[in-house]
């Protein structure tokens, strides 16, 4: 290509596009057909005739759904406090009863019902939805945690950005830090959000800013890392991480059972799942599966820690081998290196 002017905007353009095409992949391949895949509900009773009428469900069915029985309804309210179920089918000759939890997922309630009121209707009878564990009402679809963590997550990996762009004569010592500090200030803005703002967080506010912390601080460690290696690429890989993957196997919006397996499987460790999941756990289900969702967000923070740590013996080698080509002043030469192309690498985060 002859001209380097239009070689340079094509090369550009090249972030963009695939952001278009990563982006269109990864949401509606998550959200735009969700249906059941293995769903857990229960159907409440003992005997014969239970695990009969448990097994016709079943049949019908088919993969959609994984059924099991219990004997007696606080039994049901338990499994779906541990939201170990999605649904509780109580069969009743005159009121039959579904148990949900809509502060699990609203949408997965949604899908209960929708399974469970035609089986009611067989029998003649109105289905009566019960709701043991309800939402806030300042939250009334169970959504608002779903939008916190993409307000966390665009505080992160944007910031992110503008540390590689703009920070790339800085060492990393000092780049390690005010990623710190960052993520104090976002998680800070997320937990004001939660609390005063909205009022997602009727309790435990505190521990709240301390997940979002914990969650903030992953992405902009891992973030920092990455730059040292992938420079203007780094807006690309933060976006397929903690975006096109993130945002949609979180639980925000779906729970894995209504998702395909690719997303169900990336629930089970992804950050974003840590994040939605556990704060679930603080606020509607008296910390049930709390420490574990912790550990999966500490997990992610080690891993941006230990990045971190390799970016920076990585630049300090190169300091070391710009030293010996060029003794004098060779941490000015190297940073000026680093910090080569950084106007370049700011047009990049527009995409943000």
């Amino acid at each position: 290509m002859r001209s380097p002017a239009l070689r340079h905007v094509l090369t550009h353009l090249i972030t963009p596009l695939l952001m278009c095409v990563g982006m269109g992949l990864a949401y509606m391949g998550a959200f735009v057909t969700p249906e059941p895949h293995h769903l857990p509900v229960a159907v409440v009773g003992s005997g014969a005739e239970t695990k009969v009428f448990a097994q016709t469900v079943k049949d019908k069915a088919g993969d959609q759904l994984d059924v099991r029985t219990v004997t007696s309804r606080p039994e049901a309210v338990d499994l779906l406090k541990s939201r170990d179920i999605t649904g509780a089918y109580v069969p009743a000759a005159k009121a039959p009863e579904l148990l949900v939890a809509t502060a699990a997922s609203d949408m997965g309630a949604t899908a209960v019902e929708k399974v469970f009121t035609p089986v009611a209707a067989q029998q003649g009878e109105p289905l009566k939805v019960t709701d043991v564990t309800p939402t806030v009402s300042d939250d009334p679809t169970g959504q608002g945690l779903f939008f916190l963590l993409i307000a966390l997550s665009i505080g992160s990996y944007a910031s992110v950005a503008a540390l590689g762009a703009a920070g790339g004569a800085l060492s990393m010592r000092i780049r390690a830090l005010l990623a710190l500090g960052v993520s104090g200030v976002v998680s800070v803005i997320g937990a004001l959000l939660a609390g005063p703002v909205f009022h997602l967080a009727h309790h435990d506010l505190a521990a709240v800013w301390g997940m979002s912390w914990l969650y903030s601080a992953g992405i902009l460690f891992i973030g920092v890392g990455l730059h040292t290696f992938l420079k203007r690429w780094t807006t690309l890989a933060m976006m397929v991480l903690f975006v096109m993957l993130n945002f949609t196997s979180s639980g925000g919006l779906f729970r894995p059972e209504l998702q395909g397996g690719f997303f169900g499987t990336l629930h089970a460790f992804w950050n974003g799942a840590g994040f939605v999941e556990g704060v679930r756990s603080l606020l509607y289900f008296g910390r049930d599966g709390l420490s574990g969702n912790v550990a999966r967000l500490v997990g992610w923070l080690a891993v941006g820690l230990l990045v971190t740590a390799v970016a920076g013996g990585v630049e300090r080698k190169r300091a070391r081998g710009a030293e010996a080509v060029v003794p004098q002043e060779p941490a000015t030469q190297v940073r000026a290196v680093e910090a080569e192309g950084a106007e370049e690498e700011l047009e990049e985060t527009v995409a943000v």
